[in-house]
């Protein structure tokens, strides 16, 4: 059992926990909890290195008895030790470093998702969340949205990593992927032209999702055929970036499915 804080392998997962670039040089992120680790473990991810408590649960032994099978290499921790590590308040019994993976896009794109300068880890965990429950085709994410590898990130998008190709390319990288695939591109806007129900999703297209606070860059703007908003009787400015894309992508699966 690691007792010490000072073990290598914990001063190790610490950096990773609070360095965006020492996860990019890495090419890998963490996952806390039974629930993301049984998703990553059933991935087929390769995973690095494994902390966990002693516990009587049966859940969490299976998980562990499961990631020994695969000859993952697991650490047996201290509650001290693992409170250390980990990036939330109360410890999840299990951490794990996972290889960061890219999913292949398919070769046809119908139904593509742009989240453009999104600053909060958990708006963009919620809407990869989203986006994987409405089955996109893909996700991709312009240079100035937050790191996708954030542990804030990876928690609130619980298991999306694992589902959906997500990509960080250039404007001019996402502008090409787009017109090879003659994808409509829509854009997301309080003051949009049409209502986001009028819009059609049935053909192929690709959805901006903007800033939080700034909306949609001017590289967006100039990508996007229309604009759409959702309609809100009651005296607020905008809704949050998580919900507007989840009210987009679902109205997108309810014209879809009909």
């Amino acid at each position: 059992m690691i007792t010490s804080t000072r073990n290598p392998k914990i001063q190790w997962i610490k950096a990773l926990q609070g360095r965006p670039r020492r996860r990019k040089e890495a090419g890998v992120f963490i996952v806390e909890g039974v629930r993301l680790a049984e998703e990553a473990l059933a991935s087929g991810w390769p995973i690095q290195l494994g902390l966990f408590l002693p516990s009587a649960d049966e859940r969490l032994q299976r998980l562990t008895a499961a990631l020994q099978a695969r000859q993952i290499p697991l650490e047996e921790v201290s509650p001290t030790v693992l409170q250390a590590v980990s990036d939330t308040e109360t410890p999840q019994e299990i951490l794990l470093v996972v290889q960061q993976q890219n999913l292949p896009l398919p070769e046809k794109l119908t139904f593509v998702l742009v989240i453009d300068a999104v600053r909060d880890p958990g708006n963009l965990g919620t809407i990869l969340r989203s986006a994987a429950a409405a089955a996109v085709d893909a996700v991709l994410l312009p240079p100035a949205t937050v790191d996708v590898t954030s542990p804030k990130v990876v928690r609130a998008a619980m298991g999306a990593h694992f589902r959906l190709p997500i990509l960080r390319l250039s404007w001019d990288e996402i502008g090409q992927i787009l017109q090879k695939h003659l994808l409509t591109v829509f854009l997301a806007d309080a003051h949009g032209k049409i209502a986001y129900d009028q819009a059609n999703f049935r053909q192929p297209f690709c959805l901006i999702i903007g800033n939080e606070a700034q909306g949609a860059s001017a590289m967006a703007r100039s990508l996007a055929a229309q604009s759409v908003f959702i309609p809100m009787p009651g005296k607020m400015e905008s809704l949050n970036a998580a919900v507007s894309a989840a009210i987009l992508l679902f109205e997108a699966v309810r014209q879809r499915n009909r």
